[in-house]
């Protein structure tokens, strides 16, 4: 496996030098400055590229930025509106600059809206630790008590609009403000602060996609992005949606396997391709994470190995951000699939052998706390994931084990 790691950039509280510290072998990141729908420039991307590169004291790191994460798809791109062909075109054009400066694994997710949802932030665990939870009953109380969506009573059943009442009324105005915000903070471009009523616009745009719709749009843009990123060697890598059900009335399409199924049959191209995000897909009881890495592993690009810990067996539910040998996935049994997944690679010639994974999210612990970093990307938390991975990889990978 290729341990990477994702950085936000040079505002990010977690420096190169650290990034070096944690051991890992390269990096993941984007141009989150740039607009969606503008295209990334080979000065924008060579200027990345040498932060990665210097530490503090202007030593060389040895890092490079070796994954996208993410090329943003505008909401034109999805709707089908507006200057969505031009938005493609700009894409296009990014993937080929980003392929020039020697990056070939672009990370990109469809998710209408939200980019994830969360609806805690740092919710507290019993030894001191937090995480982020994603809370059914008070998403609800968002839904239907503070966004007041049209309809949103209807999308969920009655005991839990009871209990999302009930809830709602005991909490004080802060805790509102705060669930408010918390949703809010997986909205695309959330620096710049979203209110309700933005919310309720962004969904109304969506009022005419519908699931099929927003199914073939997705067809349209990988016919048109996917034989370019094969004929230039670029290998495009769609993450699943966050959680995998649906919110807010909104269509999702990348949530269970049978969706990955039929979006590598629309356009069957090796660079068509799956970020196998062991957190995202495992908040649904029915998906089974290691029965994928077997079934897609010839066309799994990335992997983000995180868990999490469900509330229940529902499919849509609660969870929380547990610890990466936690949870409810059997992350050792995923390594082992991952290093299956590469050995046949290894026999079968392939160039892209390791597969670049990144210990995703993580507990903030110890000087995690009070940091005020990335919600879900403390320094101390992902390291002590990175090293428990390690420890599991090497230990599959250890002669003693292979032999006995």
């Amino acid at each position: 496996m290729r341990h990477t790691w994702r950085w936000f950039g040079p505002n990010d509280l977690v420096s190169v030098d650290d990034m070096m510290q944690a051991g890992v072998r390269g990096v993941v990141t984007a141009l989150h400055h740039v607009p969606t729908g503008a295209i990334w420039t080979p000065e924008e991307i060579a200027l990345r590229q040498e932060q990665i590169s210097v530490m503090k004291g202007g030593a060389a790191s040895g890092l490079k930025w070796e994954v996208v994460e993410s090329l943003p798809v505008s909401e034109s791109i999805k709707t089908q509106s507006g200057d969505w062909r031009a938005h493609i075109s700009s894409w296009i054009a990014s993937m080929r600059n980003l392929r020039d400066a020697g990056i070939e694994v672009i990370c990109y997710n469809f998710m209408p809206v939200l980019d994830w949802t969360r609806t805690d932030l740092a919710w507290r665990r019993p030894n001191g630790a937090t995480c982020m939870r994603f809370d059914f009953i008070d998403f609800a109380a968002f839904d239907i008590h503070i966004l007041q969506r049209k309809g949103a009573e209807q999308d969920f059943p009655a005991e839990i609009r009871a209990e999302a009442a009930r809830r709602f009324a005991e909490m004080s105005e802060a805790r509102r403000a705060q669930l408010a915000d918390n949703v809010v903070c997986g909205l695309p471009g959330a620096a710049e602060h979203f209110s309700l009523q933005d919310v309720r616009d962004l969904l109304e745009s969506y009022a005419p996609v519908t699931d099929k719709v927003l199914r073939r749009n997705f067809n349209d843009f990988l016919e048109q992005v996917a034989p370019v990123a094969q004929d230039i060697g670029v290998r495009l890598c769609c993450h699943p949606d966050d959680p995998p059900f649906g919110l807010l009335g909104l269509p999702r399409v990348m949530s269970t396997e049978a969706d990955y199924a039929e979006r590598m049959a629309a356009v069957d191209l090796s660079a068509n391709g799956i970020t196998l995000c062991a957190g995202s897909l495992g908040a649904r009881p029915d998906n089974d994470l290691v029965g994928m890495m077997e079934r897609f592993g010839a066309r799994v690009h990335f992997a983000h190995l995180r868990n999490v810990r469900r509330d229940s067996d529902a499919i849509r539910g609660s969870f929380f951000e547990d610890e990466h040998l936690g949870g409810q996935t059997d992350m050792v049994a995923l390594v082992a699939s991952i290093l299956r997944e590469e050995e046949r690679r290894r026999k079968a010639g392939r160039e892209d052998v390791l597969i670049p994974i990144r210990p995703d999210h993580g507990q903030d612990i110890l000087d995690d706390l009070g940091r005020g970093g990335q919600p879900g990307y403390p320094a101390i938390g992902r390291l002590k994931g990175l090293a428990e991975l390690r420890g599991v990889e090497m230990a599959l990978s250890h002669a003693a084990i292979r032999q006995g």
